[in-house]
């Protein structure tokens, strides 16, 4: 198992556990675009009204605190996910499953919008994920790595192998490390809140000829 070759900090080697997990990434991914070709053609309409409804909504202030908020779920909830289940040895199951459904629901959103919208929807799917994927992914993979090899050190030290494995160690690195990634998260937010509507609008206005 992969968990069995440990070092001093009670985890194994980092490399194939990110290596494991980017080939979990990229199978969700490939779900994600298989599965989206199941989607009804009325898809593509009722996406269509639903971001022409978002244009006309685009400028109510009451709607500001729900989005901040929705984008604080959107851009924490894997990487913390992540890092909570690495206090658990749960997470060494939980970990892979979160991964390859972080990969789908990505890739699925995406060709959705492809689907509906052609070439157009290449532009519309950048727009509204690619900032977002580009900032969360590498925050996701810092922090699920480290967090399944101490969860796979809890398992070992929970099935049997406690008195061969090395004691499980939270230090200082784990800690930076989580407040390093909860300030380029919670940075690539606000950007993403001033500069996608922006985005989107003009790309909305292109597709759909709302102004």
């Amino acid at each position: 198992m992969i968990w069995k070759k440990q070092g001093k900090d009670g985890q194994s080697a980092p490399l194939p556990r990110l290596v494991f997990l980017a080939l979990l990434f990229l199978g969700g991914v490939l779900l994600g675009q298989v599965l989206s070709g199941r989607v009804p053609d009325t898809t593509g309409d009722e996406l269509g009204r639903y971001l022409t409804e978002y244009l006309r909504l685009d400028g109510d202030t009451e709607r500001t605190a729900a989005t901040v908020l929705s984008a604080a779920v959107i851009y924490f909830r894997y990487p913390l996910l992540a890092f909570l289940l690495g206090f658990t040895s749960l997470g060494v199951l939980l970990l892979p499953c979160f991964t390859v459904a972080y990969g789908f629901f990505l890739s699925f959103s995406v060709c959705c919008f492809t689907a509906a919208f052609g070439a157009d929807g290449v532009l519309l799917a950048l727009a509204v994920f690619g900032l977002r994927c580009a900032v969360t992914l590498p925050c996701y993979l810092l922090l699920a790595v480290p967090a399944w090899g101490t969860s796979a050190a809890l398992a070992a030290l929970s099935f049997g192998q406690g008195r061969r494995a090395a004691p499980v160690v939270y230090g200082r690195n784990c800690w930076a490390r989580f407040g390093c990634v909860i300030a380029v998260l919670s940075a690539g937010m606000c950007v993403d809140l001033f500069l996608s509507p922006w985005l989107l609008r003009l790309i909305l206005e292109r597709i759909l000829g709302v102004s």
